[in-house]
């Protein structure tokens, strides 16, 4: 699964599939508020593992498009949370449709229709596993 992923990765990376409507960094960002929930700008930047200035503008960005709002902390009136917002949400559903197409279409060029059962029943197995 980690070499699948990895390919999907250096495939997609730096190109927008049909469908898709956020850049890699976008998604990423989105779906770390979508699994963590709110957080502030400069933990986002350590995750992500880039300066607090560009994670900034990262995060204004997806403001003004409307993915994701920021409002302070309750516990602490100096920090400011970013949290998904519906319409982050969307976005995120949309971008997972157009990588899911990438991989049918994929597997619907490299595979016939028994190699599409066999790994079919493996996905279930691996469902199984990790379930």
């Amino acid at each position: 699964m980690g070499a699948l992923r990895r390919r999907a990765y250096v495939e997609c990376a730096g190109k927008m599939l049909p469908g898709q409507t956020l850049a890699e960094a976008e998604i990423s960002v989105l779906k770390r508020l979508e699994v963590g929930g709110p957080v502030t700008t400069a933990d986002l930047a350590r995750a992500e593992r880039i300066t607090p200035q560009s994670m900034g503008a990262l995060v204004a960005t997806l403001e003004s498009a409307g993915y994701l709002s920021r409002h302070g902390d309750a516990n602490d009136g100096r920090r400011r949370l970013a949290t998904l917002s519906a319409a982050g949400r969307k976005a995120l559903s949309v971008n997972r449709a157009a990588r899911l197409r990438w991989l049918t279409n994929d597997i619907e060029e490299k595979f016939d229709t028994e190699e599409r059962r066999v790994i079919a029943a493996a996905l279930s197995l691996l469902h199984r596993l990790v379930a």
